[in-house]
């Protein structure tokens, strides 16, 4: 099989797994026990590996609090300032495009009488400035907006939305999930206050993340939400993940390497597949998201009247997704591909295919003659 389901989830790197291995069975020792030697050497490559992701994000390591995922540093990052706050601003500012994990928090605090405001956006997926300046006000306490999308793959102007929330004294947090590790990621030239991090989107281990927190976590008014031992700067209780926490280290010190040239060796793959398939105008295709502004490894597109799903069922020998690995399964169509105006039909027609670090070349001839034909064998019933 093909694995073109990189925005799902990346494969370990070999690199990442055989430095983690040491940490489940040699040097297993709590960092928190530093009192003894076994203990000061995992915390010694917990200091490491705070390093690696700040250095990949132009950050400082104190700015660093290591996670389960994006979606627990989501949490942290919306809930801990709502629970910090003293209630005189209750607006929260999103986009109807966001990971769920932004989304459903945002449903679960309207109940609590915040108001949720949600940025509209236009075809391709970017969010409206002149908007935004007229939503974002005072009584914003944070906006939060993905770096870029999960599915369409649009890129948004960070810095500009985080210009116009700190005009007016609100936070602005990004979900970075897609974007870290696939392209440059420089969290103060944004001028961002928090941001979210999983090692399993960038080839580092699953159920390990990170939450950036400008100047540190004692500098922001972030409430915890689980209470323990003060791990994390009090702000994330519980024993370390310290394979984990080694693995993204190492996955992100990879990506500060080889992100340059693995951006252009992707884009230059995506733009060759999709070539390949705009050859054939019987294909009836359309491309989704920004052409110009996209994450490198993105490609969204229709096929007009092909059930997407059926699609795919004919395409045994690839991994290829129709949306969010978390709305797989749901019998409505995705969200984003709605919001940015397509029909209820077009976004069943849409599949999305997120090229990686492990594919090759001579595989996306093949997987472009793979789709081609199944799509003629689909219109030809």
């Amino acid at each position: 099989m093909i694995y073109l389901d990189n925005h799902a989830t990346t494969a370990c790197d070999p690199k990442v797994v055989e430095v983690m291995l040491p940490y489940y069975s040699e040097h297993f020792g709590n960092p928190s026990s530093t009192i003894h030697s076994e203990g000061r050497k995992v915390a010694d490559a917990i200091d490491m590996a705070r390093k690696q992701v700040a250095l990949l994000i132009g950050a400082k390591p104190k700015e660093i609090v290591f996670t389960s995922g994006a979606t627990e540093s989501n949490n942290i990052a919306i809930q801990g300032l709502v629970r910090s706050s003293d209630g005189t601003r209750r607006k929260i500012v999103a986009t109807p495009i966001e990971h769920k994990a932004i989304l459903n928090q945002c449903k679960a605090m309207e109940k609590l009488g915040y108001k949720i405001v949600l940025l509209p956006v236009d075809r391709a997926g970017e969010v409206d400035l002149c908007e935004a300046e007229k939503i974002i006000d005072k009584e914003t306490l944070v906006v939060s907006i993905q770096a870029a999308s999960n599915e369409i793959g649009t890129i948004q102007p960070i810095r500009k939305l985080a210009v116009i929330a700190h005009a007016v004294g609100a936070y602005f947090h990004t979900d970075a999930a897609q974007a870290v590790g696939k392209i440059l990621v420089d969290v103060h030239e944004w001028d961002i206050d928090l941001l979210s991090i999983s090692a399993h989107k960038l080839y580092g281990p699953k159920g390990v993340g990170a939450l950036f927190v400008r100047d540190g976590a004692y500098s922001m008014p972030i409430s915890p939400l689980v209470y323990g031992g003060e791990q994390e700067y009090n702000l994330r209780s519980g024993t370390l993940n310290s394979p984990g926490i080694v693995g993204i280290g190492k996955a992100c010190e990879l990506c500060t390497q080889e992100l340059e040239n693995e951006m252009k060796r992707l884009s230059s793959m995506r733009d060759y597949f999709e070539n390949q398939l705009f050859e054939h105008e019987q294909l009836e295709i359309q491309r989704n998201g920004s052409i110009a502004n996209r994450l490198p490894h993105n490609s969204s597109l229709t096929f007009k009247g092909i059930d997407a799903e059926a699609l795919i069922v004919n395409m045994p020998e690839l991994a290829i997704s129709t949306s969010s690995a978390c709305t797989s399964g749901a019998l409505e169509p995705s969200i984003v591909l709605q919001a940015i105006g397509l029909s209820r039909d077009d976004a069943y027609s849409t599949i999305r295919i997120g090229f990686g670090r492990f594919n090759t070349d001579d595989e996306i001839k093949i997987v472009a003659d793979i789709l081609v034909r199944s799509i003629q064998k689909l219109r030809s019933v």
